[in-house]
């Protein structure tokens, strides 16, 4: 039986109240997408913004498959896997993910087994195939290497940090050491976050000096490698990731000894590049408009390592100044929930998280605007992929996990603590307003009792 009393006699007037049982669709919204809305509004946008420019840069994929609909589909079906992701993870205590230790240890067993049961895709083997899925092990270990040196981070007590530095570097050199035997970019991103989130937990910074120390001998040592090893021994074979960067790094810094006809003659070494160059040339300042890219059909990764370029063709320097924005939103933010979480754990988690989203952002932009060499790092969540996609959204789950459990709890302790105060108020008002509407003489009468009772 409806209230009457919830309904206005004007019919013209605005309904203001609510059915105590109604259920709106707000009330959903705020139940099952819960954490913090600044976090949450980043990833939808960057989601729709996936959606859009996946739909537009997969041209070569429509034209060899004959399926206009066929990518957009598989990527807003990873989409939706990663929303799951999030809400599953967002729902766990963070307290759980130091159990990431454990995952570590099944990536490294996927990494060893990677180049003897791999897939190979442009000539890496990065690939495992099964049951028909394809997964990434390189991203597997990315997020629980640094989950298990966020959980040793906060386990420093003054006495173990010694122990807890040995294992966090063997796990890192370990781990980083086989990712570069195909990945090196990847291999490269991974140590320096975690390197990061060691000077933020506070290691002795005699320690990280050792590290850095040895880390640029070592690139010193690469590089000489590189310069010094014959050109027939990386055409092939083991060695053949190591005439790519050789072919990366030769022709980034190339264009400073041609001539103005040989730098703007397009070539097998430069092609890449070239075509983003002409990409960004193109948008200008406001774009051509998504779907009314040209360099989309010539660029061989526009949907993935080079869709930077294609969103300043479509949505102009605006729109990459946009998306640029938003990885910058989700650092500074993720910076505020680790300043106001108490536990060290999710600080040092959400800080590694956000790190490791947008630093491999801020690559990717570089790459695709020729300001460092050619890395093969996607643009989380925007570029197009399977395993990336799933544990790019892990990490946003992560952050929200953090925010909810770590300062969440706090924030509602500290409302329930406000509401009984406002409660309280009210009762001594409501008490105060009862003794002035009694007669005097009960109310001398009362007083009187009092007194005597003392």
């Amino acid at each position: 039986m409806l209230n009457n009393s919830n309904h206005s006699t004007d019919p013209s007037s605005p309904v203001d109240t609510v059915s105590e049982t109604g259920f709106t669709l707000g009330d959903l919204v705020k139940k099952v997408f819960k954490g913090d809305k600044v976090i949450w509004t980043v990833f939808i946008i960057l989601c729709v913004i996936s959606l859009v420019e996946i739909f537009s840069a997969t041209s070569t994929i429509v034209y060899r498959q004959q399926n206009m609909w066929g990518p957009i589909l598989r990527h807003a079906m990873f989409l939706i896997g990663g929303v799951g992701v999030i809400l599953l993870i967002h729902n766990i205590p963070y307290r759980y993910f130091s159990l990431l230790i454990f995952v570590l240890l099944g990536a490294i067993v996927l990494l060893v087994l990677t180049p003897f049961i791999g897939t190979s895709v442009n000539g890496a083997d990065r690939w495992i195939s099964f049951l028909g899925f394809t997964i990434q092990p390189s991203e597997i270990a990315k997020i629980s290497l640094m989950g298990t040196v966020a959980f040793l981070l906060s386990k420093q007590n003054g006495t173990n940090d010694g122990l807890l530095f040995k294992w966090m570097i063997g796990l890192m050199v370990v781990v980083c050491g086989i990712i570069a035997m195909d990945n090196l970019s990847t291999a490269v991103l991974l140590f320096g976050v975690c390197y990061l989130l060691m000077f933020i937990g506070n290691v002795k910074l005699i320690r990280l000096l050792k590290v850095a120390g040895a880390g640029i001998a070592l690139v010193l040592l690469f590089v000489l490698l590189l310069n010094i090893i014959p050109e027939n021994w990386t055409s092939s074979g083991p060695l053949s990731r190591l005439g790519t960067w050789q072919n990366r790094i030769t022709n980034f810094g190339a264009h400073k000894e041609l001539s103005e006809e040989e730098y703007f003659t397009i070539t097998d070494e430069n092609y890449q590049v070239a075509h983003a160059k002409i990409a960004i040339a193109n948008g200008g300042i406001l774009g051509v408009f998504p779907g009314n890219s040209t360099e989309r059909d010539f660029l061989p990764q526009a949907y993935s390592d080079f869709i930077y370029a294609i969103i300043i063709e479509e949505m102009g320097m605006l729109g990459g100044l946009f998306v640029l924005l938003l990885y910058v939103i989700l650092l500074i933010r993720s910076g505020m929930i680790a300043r106001k979480t108490e536990k060290m754990f999710p600080k040092f988690l959400v800080l590694g998280s956000a790190l490791m989203l947008s630093i491999q952002a801020f690559i990717n932009m570089a790459v695709a605007v020729n300001l460092i060499p050619v890395t093969g790092q996607p643009l989380p969540l925007v570029s197009r992929g399977g395993t990336s996609t799933l544990i790019t959204c892990a990490y946003f789950g992560l952050i929200l996990s953090a925010d909810r459990f770590g300062i969440g709890k706090k924030r509602e302790e500290n409302e329930t603590a406000g509401r009984n105060e406002d409660d309280h108020t009210r009762q001594c008002e409501e008490s105060a307003d009862s003794l002035l509407k009694e007669p005097i003489e009960n109310l001398e009468d009362k007083v009187e009792f009092e007194i005597y009772h003392v």
